[in-house]
């Protein structure tokens, strides 16, 4: 199977790591993993900021860089539930109306791609410790992501997984809400990391970059050893 490899901007300028975990992952699994160069950005934060018509140019470009048959697979639930919830209403009676149709079926976060489509749930992955897993407010409930990441997760060897309270509470990053109203989200990073100290987990996992890269930053300020780490850095450990 060919895949289109989609890597949001944040991952690609300051975690690309990542992406090539990503990819070592998707080969094991036999899947040949194809990368537009031209790509750039799904245009969330344009559109986000209220820049609408701006993003609808970001938007044509990506369904144009990502036209054909193949699956579209990225390690982000954010710029996944991007495309499938807002791209319809931003090209409704267009040209591009059922290019987009089609474009949302093909769509996918890593996690439901390997459990879902390829159905895999084990990688022979490795890592010893104890983990907690952050439901992303964009995983959870516009690509309605739950249960694929800790099933990935339960199978990797000397991983111990742990729930921890209100894991579907909003970590508080939010794009430019994190800016905006910085109060409010450094409280909300505080009960959300506290949260996972509780459980003793020496891991926050997510598939979202964007709540780990906030969360992380919180965890440094105050110099807990918890560290944070995206699903696809544990599936392609330890083997």
């Amino acid at each position: 199977m060919t895949i289109q490899l989609f890597i949001p901007c944040f991952i690609d300028q300051l975690y690309p790591a990542t992406a090539f975990n990503m990819i070592k992952v998707l080969e094991k699994c036999g899947c040949t993993v194809e990368y537009n160069p031209e790509q750039t950005c799904c245009g969330q934060p344009a559109y986000n900021a209220g820049f609408r018509d701006e993003a609808k140019e970001v938007c044509n470009k990506f369904v144009n860089d990502f036209s054909g048959s193949d699956y579209v697979v990225a390690p982000s639930a954010s710029c996944v539930g991007f495309v499938r919830n807002y791209y319809p209403s931003i090209f409704d009676n267009s040209s591009l109306h059922n290019d987009v149709k089609d474009l949302q079926k093909r769509t996918f976060e890593l996690s439901e791609f390997l459990v879902n489509v390829l159905q895999v749930d084990d990688l022979g992955a490795s890592m010893p410790g104890k983990a907690t897993y952050h439901d992303s407010c964009s995983g959870l409930r516009e690509c309605k992501i739950k249960q694929e990441p800790r099933k990935l997760l339960s199978n990797v060897k000397g991983l111990e997984l742990l729930e921890m309270n209100d894991v579907e509470t909003c970590c508080g990053f939010g794009g430019s809400f994190a800016v905006k109203f910085e109060g409010i989200s450094v409280a909300m990073a505080d009960q959300k990391v506290n949260n996972a100290l509780q459980t003793g987990a020496d891991f926050i996992i997510s598939t979202d970059l964007s709540c780990l890269m906030h969360l992380d930053g919180y965890i440094r300020h105050k110099g807990y050893k918890l560290r944070t780490l995206h699903l696809a850095d544990v599936l392609a450990s330890g083997w």
